[in-house]
């Protein structure tokens, strides 16, 4: 849900360029017949099954994701939670229900006894805890080793270290595009 943590796992910057940006579409969602709950003394939540009819997460739906991006994101989510296919609904700008689709989301894995009662807030998370995951690499020191061992193309690839020097502030994606070889 925040953007910030989101980039960060799947370009390895809070801070993305604009073309990074514009790749991913973030879109305000319902997932029907689930809750989310904060995991014992940590700042994250899990999303559980619901019994009750009228329970849902409000949360985000991502297009654009990569190949590499939903590995990133397996690896930052951790054994904890399973990524699983799932319906939920779209949210117009009013938060209207809207379109009904599948996506795939992270559902808590391991022992519910390792959750909290009562819902996990991401007002209070935003408020009161974002300034450990902004800026705070060891949060994501898992996937940036992983992405270091990974990148066969030797700085050459769309996050090495040689593709991201292409990300030019104030050049379009076309530009660089033609000047590429």
């Amino acid at each position: 849900m925040a953007p910030q943590v989101l980039y960060r796992v799947v370009y390895g910057t809070t801070n993305p360029t604009a073309s990074q940006k514009s790749r991913l579409i973030i879109e305000p969602a319902i997932l029907p017949h689930y809750t989310r709950r904060r995991v014992r003394d940590c700042d994250y939540p899990a999303i559980i099954p619901s019994s009750e009819p009228e329970s849902c997460v409000r949360g985000t739906y991502v297009r654009g994701l990569t190949r590499d991006g939903q590995w990133r994101l397996d690896l930052f989510e951790g054994s904890q939670y399973e990524r699983m296919r799932l319906r939920l609904k779209l949210l117009d700008e009013k938060g209207i229900e809207g379109e009904e689709m599948e996506a795939e989301t992270y559902v808590w894995a391991e022992n519910i006894e390792d959750l909290e009662d009562g819902e996990w807030d991401f007002e209070e998370f935003t408020r009161e805890k974002m300034g450990r995951w902004v800026g705070n690499d060891e949060e994501y020191e898992e996937v940036d080793e992983a992405v270091k061992k990974k990148d066969p193309t030797g700085g050459r690839g769309v996050n090495g270290h040689i593709g991201v020097k292409l990300e030019v502030e104030g050049e379009n994606e076309e530009e660089v595009l033609k000047s590429a070889v």
